[in-house]
């Protein structure tokens, strides 16, 4: 039906990120201390090249922005696949980039989160030849979920939105959950 037609969003009209979004969006952010490899376990993932600090920005979500009631809503078609790339940083409103930032895999124990709304930062130091993550609940909470390969001894199994994790990991992520899921 056309009332769930998916269109982005004008860059102008493109609030509550304002004159930030502009900034991101024309000065790539990508850390040149991570590098991308392919893993045998589940593809391209991201990885520290030199050691990383802690507050370290990775890399950031600057490009095109998607309105859509639910992430099921999102286009999804090669060779783009948006709904698996593209971040939600407000109810109905996802953000998506050509950068790192969209290959950054899920973690339960990642070892980094978000600042603002769409700025992947080092939540501890990360050494030499480590994988980067992200717990991808720290943007989600629509109708979109995954099961989760992460392999850790914490893995919740099913990812599933900001609204099913944990207390105990929201608190843990103090600091790193985007800022669209704590008003």
């Amino acid at each position: 039906p056309s009332e769930h037609i998916i269109t982005p969003v004008n860059i102008a009209h493109a609030k509550p990120l304002g004159e930030i979004f502009f900034s991101l969006y024309f000065f790539n952010m990508d850390n040149k201390k991570v590098i991308l490899k392919n893993t045998e376990k589940y593809g391209d993932a991201l990885f520290a090249a030199e050691d990383i600090e802690k507050g370290e920005i990775i890399a950031s979500f600057e490009g095109p922005i998607y309105q859509a009631e639910k992430s099921s809503l999102l286009p999804n078609d090669p060779p783009l696949y948006v709904r698996d790339h593209a971040i939600q940083f407000d109810k109905d409103k996802w953000i998506d980039t050509s950068g790192f930032a969209r290959m950054i895999s899920h973690s339960c124990e990642s070892n980094c989160g978000i600042k603002n709304k769409t700025v992947l930062v080092a939540m501890r130091e990360i050494k030499k030849g480590e994988e980067l993550s992200y717990d991808y609940d720290m943007t989600e909470n629509s109708d979109w979920s995954m099961e989760c390969q992460c392999g850790k001894p914490s893995c919740r199994k099913v990812i599933r939105g900001y609204r099913y994790l944990p207390e105990e990991i929201r608190i843990k992520y103090n600091g790193y959950i985007s800022e669209w899921l704590k008003k």
